[in-house]
């Protein structure tokens, strides 16, 4: 009776063992959601690599909606108008043998220095030095076209008035004229050997490293780049 007993039990032991079996199969061939948020990281880890300051990547949990099948190559990529900074989505594919794709929230800050106004300036009067500093704080936080550097603003001219400690954006400034129309400007000439130096009388206004046309003393029209201070300069 014992024995029979015994048996039986051992006969519910195995059926329960194989009856789990699948299920701790079909566990065990689940994508890793970890993984998935490796290569979200490393994904916006090279994306970021170029920005200015210290950047800090916290990946989203992954909650996909179904199991999803193992997928040896997770492909990364940003959904068209995604940023690379700030909070952001992040999508992962996975093109076979199974096919799946999800999305990832993910948040990066930037951390660093940006250029704000040191004292008041008027429009139309060119920054200097002086008239710089730099504070550090979230560049996420702040428009993507803030200065980051002091360099990027000496020299140029404020198209609004500055008030001390605002942040410089790209849009608030215009390069300084290299050549004013009307200016008498100097045509420098080169070529293979030879280099020429005359005076003429700018017809446009150009910024450094934009087209400048001059007239001539003998009342010719040439063209050439803006160099400097009332420079330009024709090649052939």
């Amino acid at each position: 009776m014992k024995s029979s007993l015994r048996t039986d039990w051992l006969r519910r032991i195995v059926t329960v063992a194989l009856l789990a079996l699948p299920a701790w199969a079909a566990a065990q061939e689940r994508q890793d959601p970890a993984a998935i948020q490796l290569a979200v990281e490393h994904y916006l880890k090279t994306q970021t690599a170029g920005l200015p300051g210290a950047v800090t990547i916290t990946v989203g949990a992954v909650f996909p909606r179904t199991a999803l099948a193992p997928c040896p190559a997770l492909e990364v990529f940003q959904p068209a108008g995604a940023r690379n900074w700030g909070s952001t989505m992040v999508g992962v594919r996975c093109n076979g043998p199974a096919t799946w794709t999800l999305y990832v929230a993910a948040q990066v800050r930037v951390m660093g220095s940006y250029v704000v106004t040191a004292r008041p300036v008027s429009p139309g009067q060119p920054l200097a030095p002086a008239d710089l500093t730099t504070q550090q704080g979230e560049l996420t936080q702040l428009p993507s076209s803030v200065l980051t550097d002091v360099r990027q603003a000496v020299g140029k001219t404020p198209t609004v008035n500055l008030l001390p400690g605002e942040p410089l954006k790209q849009e608030m400034l215009k390069a300084q004229l290299a050549v004013q129309q009307g200016q008498t400007v100097k045509v420098q000439t080169a070529g293979n050997g030879f280099r020429v130096s005359a005076e003429g009388l700018a017809l446009n206004n150009a910024q450094e490293g934009q087209l400048a046309q001059v007239r001539t003393a003998s009342g010719q029209t040439v063209s050439g780049v803006a160099r400097g201070a009332g420079v330009v300069e024709v090649r052939f």
